[in-house]
Order: C-alpha cells, then structure tokens, then sequence
C-alpha cells in the first residue's frame, strides 16, 4: 500500500434495532446504528415474519388457496 493516500481505518460499534451489538472497522469514524442484522434476519435465524395488512394475506388464501397448493 502506497503510505499517505488511504483513509484512516477505525474500530466502531454497531448497534441494531434488535439490541444486538458488535464492532467492526471502517473508515467511519462514527457508530453505526442499523435496522438489521444476521441476529434478526429471517435469512440467518429461518424465522420469517409476514406482517398481515387489513387481512390481506388471509384475503389471498381464500382467493387462491385451492390454486396456490397445486
């Protein structure tokens, strides 16, 4: 590496909207606050949520629920 031409790379600490906290290191030098993380991902935990708006996913079931399962 070339001295003098790359940024400074820092410790910082990363906070998710599930509580989980980590540090890493980055060129930012400030902490990072995330909404996801491999903690809370329905990917990494094989929990997978599905928010149901006025019904609507019930409303599909009952529309194509004879189709859907073929």
């Amino acid at each position: 590496m070339k001295p003098g031409i790359h940024p400074e790379y820092n410790e910082i600490t990363v906070t998710c909207s599930c509580g989980e906290v980590f540090t890493t290191r980055s060129t930012n030098s400030k902490p990072l606050r995330i909404e996801v993380c491999s903690a809370c991902h329905p990917f990494y935990t094989g929990r997978q949520k599905i928010v149901d708006t006025a019904g609507r996913v019930e409303k599909f079931r009952q529309k194509y629920g004879s189709k859907a399962s073929v």
